[in-house]
């Protein structure tokens, strides 16, 4: 799973996951939060947003979990 570039200093939105990850579309990433599979996310009133450290250290738990 490549990530393009730093993660930014802001929360993230879903759209900045399907960009970053090359996603076919949002419906992934909510499919992801459904599942449990995904980075954990809050609600910020009706929108969905990510921590980028939180969105990091899922990415590390993926590579940790090939090895």
């Amino acid at each position: 799973m490549a990530v393009r570039g730093a993660l930014p200093d802001r929360y993230l939105t879903p759209e900045d996951l399907v960009v970053m990850f090359c996603l076919p579309s949002v419906e992934t990433v909510y499919q992801w939060r459904r599942k449990r599979t995904g980075p954990p996310g809050f609600r910020v009133g009706r929108h969905l947003r990510f921590d980028p450290a939180k969105v990091h250290a899922w990415i590390e738990s993926l590579s940790e979990e090939v090895a």
